[in-house]
């Protein structure tokens, strides 16, 4: 009896370890020193951050972030050509899927003082409005 409820605290407490550490994110730094340049490179993999678009404007390179709640100052992403963009359901989608308000997660790396976006994912499905207009012509006969 005592041997059961010893091995299903020790399942309990082994699966809260387990989830707590899939939950963390790790970051692995690679520094790199070329001794006849004498100069050093660090890079790191990729990060995560979670929370809402505050600011996107087409044209830019950037678009501004807010992590956890509305208080805090928003933090500047800058994208490229490579930066992918899916919806909740791991599809790709455009740039015109983005715009403020709109909940999701910014993978990122740290190249010196800019965090560049490698990966967007939208937490809602996107919804694009499509306007249609139609032009009647009437031209009289003779």
């Amino acid at each position: 009896m005592k041997q059961t409820r010893l091995l299903k605290i020790f399942a309990v407490v082994f699966a809260l370890g387990l989830t707590t550490a899939l939950a963390q994110q790790t970051t692995t730094t690679t520094t790199t020193r070329d001794p006849v340049a004498g100069t050093t490179t660090t890079e790191s993999s990729t990060t995560t951050a979670t929370g809402t678009i505050t600011t996107y404007t087409p044209g830019t390179d950037y678009i501004t972030f807010r992590t956890g709640g509305t208080t805090g100052a928003p933090v500047r992403y800058y994208y490229t050509k490579e930066t992918s963009i899916f919806d909740p359901g791991g599809h790709a989608v455009t740039w015109s899927a983005v715009r403020p308000d709109l909940p999701a997660t910014v993978y990122y790396v740290q190249e010196g003082d800019r965090m560049i976006a490698r990966k967007i994912v939208l937490s809602q499905p996107t919804v694009i409005e499509k306007k249609e207009t139609t032009t009647t012509t009437t031209t009289e006969r003779p």
